[in-house]
């Protein structure tokens, strides 16, 4: 079939979707994922390329499933959202062949901005940017800007509708409508801004108290960086406030350190990577600090000597697994033995695969965490794999020559069977 054929196959199958009002459970669900899948497909690859004006209309229509789709669809596991959300990423290119005239193109961007209820637009100005150029960019943020001048008008008291009960009373339609037009404007002309490469009007987007919210002092402060504005936005940065110590916010701190070299501070911006990697452990900030030492190979061993005394075990250990730094990782297993919590075992698995052949006492500690805690427990899902750790125990066991004072793995055996012999799903595991 030709462009025009297989266009006319996705026009009636998209509208006969559109129709369909029976409920999609999670078992029908693959069914539909497939169904969209086919349509997107031939739109992309066999109308697009003959026909780009089209399948752009096509592709509106097929994001515009999104609402009725969702409200009869089970979607807990989100992929049916990914699909209208990859469709999106294809209309950017599409949409220049197309060669619609921006005004008209910002309008039907307009209307789906308008109507995102399902997030399905969500990114769209970024997408069609190249489309809509200067002028379709113009002609959107104008009609963006009317909206925020147009709330939505309040009903008399006695027409309100209540929609939910929260903490404070009762939500009505309107309020929630109201918040949704702000929202929507918001975050359409940051997007915009964004498009434009205009920092200022990005910035205009926020109140001076939320441009002191770290997250958003960092957007700004890398838009700023962009702009080849480094001073303004080091001062944006050191201008946050934090709410909360300890634990350092990345995107702040990472703006931060991007400023601070921007401006030519560059031991400060050295003094905040270390700063953060004690803080978190942070591997890329580590290394970021170390590229800039010329090999400095005792600072390397300075800082690794200094995860293995980091008070957070598990953190440590996963951080000298990836780095990766197996001596180390063994040496802090067998030291701290003892701080091991089995229950984290989707930090001590790997980390005692990764340590098996390095040292086998290490791995064997790690699995006789995992297995004590499960056991001790009583965590009866776990059996199995306690039984199979414990199994790996007994290979491992041929290659440890010294235990070093912990039980050597025929002790650790018999003590385990001995002790939870009154578990009986767990017995049959290993008799």
């Amino acid at each position: 079939m030709g462009a025009p054929e297989v266009a006319k196959e996705v026009r009636k199958r998209l509208t006969t979707i559109a129709r369909s009002r029976s409920f999609v459970d999670w078992q029908k669900r693959d069914a539909l994922i497939r169904d969209l899948d086919a349509q997107l497909d031939a739109i992309v690859d066999q109308v697009a390329p003959a026909e780009p004006r089209e399948a752009l209309e096509l592709l509106w229509r097929f994001l515009g499933l999104a609402g009725s789709i969702h409200e009869r669809c089970d979607d807990s596991s989100g992929r049916v959202g990914d699909v209208f959300h990859f469709a999106l990423t294809r209309m950017g290119p599409i949409a220049e062949s197309a060669g619609v005239a921006p005004d008209a193109l910002a309008d039907r961007t307009y209307d789906a901005l308008v109507g995102n209820d399902y997030g399905q637009y969500d990114g769209l100005i970024d997408v069609l940017a190249p489309a809509l150029g200067e002028q379709g960019l113009a002609h959107l943020k104008e009609r963006m800007i009317a909206l925020s001048n147009t709330p939505i008008e309040r009903p008399p008291e006695a027409e309100r509708e209540v929609i939910a009960y929260g903490m404070g009373g009762p939500i009505y339609a309107d309020e929630m409508a109201e918040r949704s037009r702000v929202s929507t404007v918001e975050l359409a002309l940051k997007d915009i801004a964004d498009a434009q490469g205009d920092v200022d009007a990005f910035i205009a987007q926020y109140d001076e108290a939320t441009r002191r919210v770290p997250k958003i002092a960092a957007d700004i402060a890398q838009r700023l960086l962009a702009a080849g504005r480094a001073q303004e936005a080091l001062d944006t940065i050191e201008a946050a406030e934090h709410r909360h110590g300890g634990w350092p916010d990345f995107d702040w701190e990472d703006a931060r350190i991007a400023a601070l070299d921007a401006v030519g501070q560059g031991d400060e911006a050295q003094a905040a990577r270390w700063s953060v990697f004690q803080r978190a452990l942070s591997a890329s900030h580590l290394k970021a600090y170390l590229k800039r030492l010329d090999d400095d190979l005792d600072a390397e061993e300075q800082a690794l000597d200094q995860v293995r005394r980091h008070p957070d075990v598990l953190q440590a250990l996963g951080f000298l697994k990836n780095w990766p730094d197996l001596d180390r990782a063994a040496r802090l297993v067998i030291e701290r033995a003892a701080e091991m919590d089995g229950d984290y075992y989707e930090i001590l698995a790997p980390a005692a695969e990764a340590l098996a052949s390095r040292s086998p006492l290490a791995a064997t500690l790690l699995l006789r965490a995992m297995i004590d805690f499960t056991l001790e427990n009583a965590r009866s899902k776990r059996y199995k794999h306690a039984a199979r750790h414990l199994e790996e125990c007994a290979r491992l066991a041929d290659a440890i020559d010294d235990f070093r004072g912990f039980e050597t793995h025929a002790d650790y055996d018999a003590r385990i069977r001995d002790k939870h012999r009154r578990k009986p799903s767990f017995y049959r595991l290993i008799a």
